[in-house]
């Protein structure tokens, strides 16, 4: 493009040239990010296939219930292009299916629909083409599922509002549902169960099939007389049904006395030959069928027109129930193999996890209860006892195949016996029904070995080492399986709690890449490999590299491998972990803080790995002590040790008390832990026998008050009884004394069940206690007497206004005088804050 001066203003020409030039860099700018997708997808394609993903998704996919969710689960688990927000979404989706499916929410079980007819349905009502009656019940099924699906979650929201937020965003899906009930009738009344229009669709359909069956009913009857009155011992004739027209099939050389069309002859020496007669019905027939397809073309087409009004309603019914397959198949996938909902996080604090004491903690293996919130973020990636879910599920696979073989043996060996079968066949079945049980009791205990992956933030890079066949690349395989599972909203098969970063991808170097068609070696196709892993990476993604630098000579491949680490280490990837039998790259550690050691354990004694990982240990070559303990001459082994050199014995001797004090301090921290739960449990027994004891002397003591309660209220109204009878047996004049009946007053006061009204009591300043020489009326005996003496005790107590405490009880004095006995005085004692009052029984002055 040129500008020149024309005028006072610039023009802009253009040229051929530079036209065809800017379209080549555009070509070529397009190409070269094709091939870069093209190469970024190869890798990932290779580490997929190397950790087996496809296998996964496979056993994640048999949990949904229909083949679209089927389909549906294998391709979202294959798309590794998700971002760190979909993941959460995608763990928040499966979330909630898993509170739905323990809530026992109905419609979780998606078996029962046909996915792929509504599908098809869908596409022909899109295309203005009748759909049939199989697929017009596919609809229905949808429909009436959805129902059930939505009706569950409002009884569940009905019953607490809050599962309305733990069902969430499944939930707000599911009450979206728009289900035309009206439509789900409608097609239950025109279409049978195996999916064919019903006779009551519409009268001219039954008329027609009226017709069908009675043609065909004329026709058998017709055919069968035919063959009747061919009968005889070397007849054959039989009536069959050929393209929907009647004929009867002989032999070939077989002679008819009826006349008959010829259709077909077989090699077999076979003929089939419609009878003459039966070719006007076999036509009328025909056209009566016609007509009955006419007819119900006719149903189905208004049936489409009703379900086509409801279009959009039902594809997004189809795509929804689609997707709660999918998550679901998430779900049930996540708790049948025991999984734990991961917390994972995009770039977190690159801190480093250290205690107060400023002891690193990136070695120290935190206990259940130690493993908080806050003590979890100090953690890059945190897996504890996490599995190979393919070596779970194989595991599991094994034990249900060999429990079905015993089940089967044992059956045979009863139907045996029931049949008398022979003795030495019962002793093989016993001798195979032993071997499998002896198997299934082998897997049941030879149960996977679950690692242990506990790597702090300031972690770059992990080398592994140990012996072949330790569980070194089953490690690196579980790691990068976890990785993918979380970022596709699985759970991760470890216990609680599960810390892992979001790994924009995970690229893996795992296996022998020998190419014969490529002409590579086991060393150049680790290095391919190698090599765009490097390319592609980022300072997101998870690499994972198995005998980094082997497959060629040890000290160039140490180096190669030293150089290889250090750069993903720098800027190369955010967690790299790489196994190998180099020893020199266990050095790195302690030359590069990014850099962190460890090593599966292997068992002296059994000469057997334990697969399991030892963290901040770097592995020891175990291969001279091994051909030790197999018999090795002993002038060899010498020859080897002083080969092997002195330092290195030294240092395998330093690792082996590393190793030692490792177990112990692991040995330890286990029986803290022990320690430390049991003393938790004492804890909280302890506590709930106090708030026991509490609650039991609440009760006892309520139970005692209610039980003075009522005693009283019973002296109450036995008292009151008492007065009441004892005023009516006894009325005397008015001079004598008058008991004040205060008491009265106050009980009936106090008892809320007393509905006598006594009359009021005379007021306590009349009130006089008798002195000696008073003469006195003494009303129960109805004679006068003289007071002779008084006791101290009897006058305290009359002029004591109240006794405070004590329980219910009558004190009687008795004092007699010379010439009368002197009736007895009452006093009564009626428990806290009460009066003592004297009674009527008392005598008046």
């Amino acid at each position: 493009m040129f500008s020149a001066p024309f005028g006072g203003s610039a023009i802009a020409v253009t040229s051929p040239i530079c036209t065809r030039f800017s379209k080549i860099k555009v070509r070529a700018y397009l190409q070269s990010n094709r091939n870069e997708a093209s190469e970024k997808s190869a890798v990932l394609l290779r580490t997929l296939r190397v950790l087996e993903w496809d296998k996964l998704c496979d056993s994640v996919a048999a949990y949904a219930g229909t083949t679209v969710g089927r389909e549906e689960t294998k391709s979202k688990l294959w798309s590794m292009h998700v971002s760190y927000e979909e993941s959460m979404n995608l763990l928040t989706e499966t979330n909630a299916a898993v509170e739905m499916i323990k809530y026992g929410a109905s419609g979780m079980d998606f078996s029962g629909l046909d996915l792929a007819l509504v599908k098809s349905a869908v596409d022909r009502a899109s295309r203005s083409l009748h759909m049939n009656g199989v697929q017009a019940l596919a609809v229905a099924n949808l429909l009436q599922l959805a129902d059930v699906l939505q009706s569950s979650v409002k009884a569940a929201v009905k019953e607490d509002a809050d599962w309305y937020s733990r069902f969430l965003p499944l939930s707000e899906i599911i009450m979206e549902f728009v289900v035309n009930n009206g439509l789900v009738k409608l097609i239950q009344k025109i279409i049978d169960e195996d999916g064919s229009v019903k006779d009551s669709a519409s009268s001219e359909l039954k008329r027609s099939r009226d017709q069908v069956r009675v043609l065909e009913k004329r026709l058998l009857q017709l055919l069968d007389n035919l063959v009747r009155s061919e009968s005889s011992e070397k007849s054959s004739l039989e009536v069959i049904n050929i393209n929907g027209r009647w004929c009867i099939q002989s032999a070939i050389d077989q002679s008819t006395t009826f006349t008959g069309l010829l259709l077909s002859s077989s090699p077999r020496g076979q003929s089939l030959m419609e009878p003459v007669s039966a070719v006007p019905l076999n036509d009328e027939l025909q056209q009566a069928r016609a007509l009955v397809a006419k007819a119900e073309e006719s149903v189905l087409s208004r049936l489409t027109d009703k379900i086509r009004a409801s279009f959009d309603d039902i594809k997004n019914l189809l795509h929804a129930m689609t997707q709660l397959d999918v998550v679901t198949a998430r779900a049930k996938y996540s708790l049948d193999f025991g999984g734990t909902c991961p917390d994972i996080y995009y770039l977190g604090d690159k801190i480093e996890s250290v205690t107060s004491n400023g002891i690193s903690l990136k070695n120290i293996e935190l206990s259940d209860e130690d493993s908080s919130s806050a003590n979890l973020k100090n953690w890059a990636l945190y897996l504890r006892k996490s599995f190979h879910p393919l070596l779970l599920n194989q595991h599991r696979e094994s034990l249900k195949k060999f429990r079905k073989d015993v089940n089967d043996a044992v059956s045979e060996k009863r139907r045996r016996r029931l049949q008398g079968g022979s003795v030495v066949s019962t002793r093989d079945l016993d001798a195979h029904l032993a071997a499998l049980k002896t198997k299934v009791i082998e897997l049941e205990g030879s149960h996977p070995v679950p690692v242990d992956f506990l790597i702090s933030k300031k972690t770059k890079a992990v080398v592994i080492t140990g012996p072949n066949t330790g569980g070194k690349t089953i490690s690196l395989k579980t790691v990068g399986l976890a990785a993918l599972m979380a970022k596709s909203g699985l759970y991760v098969l470890a216990s609680e709690p599960v810390r892992i970063p979001w790994f924009d991808f995970v690229f893996a170097d795992v296996g022998d890449e020998q190419s014969l068609a490529q002409s590579l070696s086991t060393f150049s196709g680790h290095l391919k490999q190698i090599s765009a892993i490097l390319a592609e990476s980022t300072r997101e993604s998870l690499v994972l590299l198995d005998e980094v630098g082997a497959g060629t000579n040890p000290l160039e491949g140490a180096a190669l491998g030293m150089s290889l680490l250090e750069a993903f280490a720098e800027s190369g990837s955010l967690l790299t972990l790489a196994t190998t039998h180099h020893g020199e790259l266990k050095a790195l550690k302690y030359s590069n803080r990014a850099f962190e050691n460890a090593c599966v354990e292997f068992d002296e004694e059994d000469l057997k790995p334990t697969y399991k990982i030892l963290w901040g240990i770097p592995g020891r070559s175990n291969a001279i002590n091994i051909a030790e303990r197999l018999g090795l001459p002993g002038n060899i082994l010498d020859g080897a040790r002083k080969l092997y050199g002195v330092a290195s014995a030294e240092l395998n001797g330093v690792i082996i008390e590393m190793e030692r004090y490792k177990q112990s301090f692991h040995q330890h921290a286990q029986d803290a832990q022990k320690h430390l739960k049991l003393s938790r449990e004492l804890h909280e027994r302890l506590l709930m026998t106090k708030q026991k004891i509490t609650e039991h002397s609440a009760i006892q003591r309520y139970r005692k008050m209610r039980e003075i309660s009522e005693s009283a209220a019973q002296a109450r109204s036995a008292l009151h009884n008492t007065l009441r009878e004892f005023r009516a047996r006894h009325a005397q004049p008015s001079n004598s004394i008058q008991i004040p009946n205060e008491i009265e007053k106050r009980t009936a006061n106090n008892s809320p069940g007393f509905v006598d009204h006594p009359r009021p009591l005379p007021s306590e300043k009349k009130i006089k206690i008798p002195s000696v020489g008073d003469t006195v009326h003494v009303r129960s005996l109805r004679k006068t007497a003289a007071v002779v003496k008084l006791r101290s005790a009897w006058c305290s107590l009359w002029k004591q206004p109240k006794l405070s405490s004590g329980p219910l009880a009558c004190h009687t004095y008795c004092d007699k005088g010379q010439t009368e006995h002197m009736h007895m005085h009452k006093f009564l004692m009626l428990g806290p804050g009460l009066d003592l009052q004297k009674t009527d029984d008392i005598c008046k002055l």
